[in-house]
């Protein structure tokens, strides 16, 4: 059995495409998969599963998802030693000491092709800041992700990527929840 992280994107926002864990948990169980834990309201799953291709794991997902709630959703799956590098890699953890609070992850589905990249380049947001990873842009928005112009549809629409994005505890609690499957 593999370990794997998946994150839901845009369910439970602001009242909209609500989804309780329970259900959610249930789906995941009627795919077969096991030691299936989900952390806070936002989509976020550990689970183990036979499968050793995480491709292999997003239509059925996104499949059984659409099937149970009436609406698609996009599921981007990790494994746990990329968690670990986008834990490792964070390039604002070391930048002055930024302070963890205004950190955040943009996970993107795929990593968008090269031209797509440039489009973005210029388009710091100040104070905000933002630093490519290999499919993860690392965030620090000093006054909050809400206020920030380096939202998750601005990528999705400059990398013509979909994207969901994690604040930095999150990613670390799922980090040490995959350490203990």
């Amino acid at each position: 059995m593999s370990t794997y992280i998946s994150m839901l994107r845009g369910i439970n926002v602001a009242g909209q495409r609500k989804l309780h864990m329970q259900d959610l948990r249930e789906i995941y169980e009627g795919l077969g998969f096991s030691s299936v834990r989900t952390y806070v309201q936002s989509g976020n799953v550990v689970f183990e599963a036979k499968v050793t291709k995480p491709n292999e794991l997003v239509k059925p997902i996104e499949t059984a998802i659409e099937s149970s709630c009436g609406y698609p959703v996009k599921v981007f799956i990790r494994q746990p030693n990329e968690l670990q590098r986008v834990l490792n890699e964070n390039p604002f953890l070391s930048e002055r000491n930024e302070d963890p609070r205004w950190l955040h992850v943009t996970f993107l589905y795929h990593s968008p092709a090269e031209e797509e990249w440039k489009k973005i380049t210029a388009q710091a947001g100040i104070p905000d800041k933002f630093a490519r990873g290999r499919d993860v842009i690392y965030l620090f928005c000093p006054n909050g992700y809400g206020t920030t112009k380096l939202s998750n549809s601005f990528f999705e629409r400059k990398l013509g990527v979909p994207a969901t994005t994690r604040n930095w505890n999150t990613v670390n609690a799922l980090y040490k929840m995959v350490m203990v499957v």
